[in-house]
């Protein structure tokens, strides 16, 4: 469904790069975790996969189609991208959410795209905000709002970054799961970074493990071990199962 191949990407002309040779891919439906140290190269990651960020002699496809040959139009039916800083907007909750159809809107709206808005909102949990301006909601509520908008838009590619970052821990794990299933559910293709390698493992399917600028491990649960995180993360840590689901406990002081 997603192919990224030989991503490349430096700050400047003649700099040491901060992506090298980056691939991966990721099937219909999956969720992927970016993992890595801070400035291991994870938000640049999402940046060159949606155009932010110029990257020479990569190729990301979608679907089949190459997003670097697409318009922004195209781009915006097929990727949606939440940062980890969002600008608060001046608007309700629901025309907020309502501007994830634009992608799709020729003159107006339809009652589709609004059906559409009022289910992620429903979904999302966020029924009681829905006549609030967004900038008078906490931060982790126009978090809520964001991530909804890019739901919104049907997209085929996801990409997150630290979406659960202001949220409490009840709100993080039902934000992910919400995630979990609207992907699933509608074949969506998840890139997100996560800094929780508790949430990571409980609600992703792939991890890409990024270190010294290049792929250290990519893959299914068999390279989420306890070797690969204490290389990445200079961290010793124990994977614990209890009642099912899996836990990384984390040695910090243990060398």
């Amino acid at each position: 469904m997603v192919e990224v191949k030989n991503i490349n990407y430096a700050y400047k002309a003649g700099a040491e790069n901060v992506l090298d040779g980056v691939s991966f891919d990721i099937g219909a439906g999956e969720c992927l975790a970016v993992l890595g140290n801070n400035g291991a190269g994870k938000s640049t990651l999402l940046k060159c996969i949606d155009r932010i960020n110029p990257t020479v002699g990569a190729t990301v496809t979608v679907a089949g189609k190459d997003v670097f040959s697409m318009t922004s139009r195209d781009m915006a039916q097929h990727i949606a991208y939440v940062p980890q800083n969002t600008t608060v907007v001046n608007m309700t909750v629901f025309d907020a959410v309502l501007l994830g159809r634009k992608p799709y809107i020729k003159w107006d709206t339809t009652e589709e795209d609004r059906e559409i808005a009022m289910g992620i909102i429903e979904r999302m949990g966020l029924e009681k905000y829905i006549l609030r301006n967004v900038s008078e909601l906490s931060g982790g509520e126009a978090q809520r709002v964001m991530l909804a908008r890019a739901l919104a838009q049907e997209p085929k590619l996801l990409l997150l970054d630290e979406p659960t970052s202001n949220l409490d821990p009840r709100n993080q794990h039902d934000v992910m799961q919400t995630v979990q299933k609207i992907a699933r559910e509608h074949q969506i293709c998840v890139i997100t970074i996560l800094h929780d390698l508790n949430l990571a493992i409980r609600y992703c399917d792939r991890f890409l493990f990024l270190k010294d600028a290049k792929v250290y491990a990519c893959g299914e649960r068999e390279v989420m071990t306890a070797s690969n995180i204490e290389a990445v993360y200079g961290m010793h840590v124990h994977i614990e199962n209890y009642g099912g689901v899996p836990v990384i406990i984390p040695f910090p002081d243990v060398k």
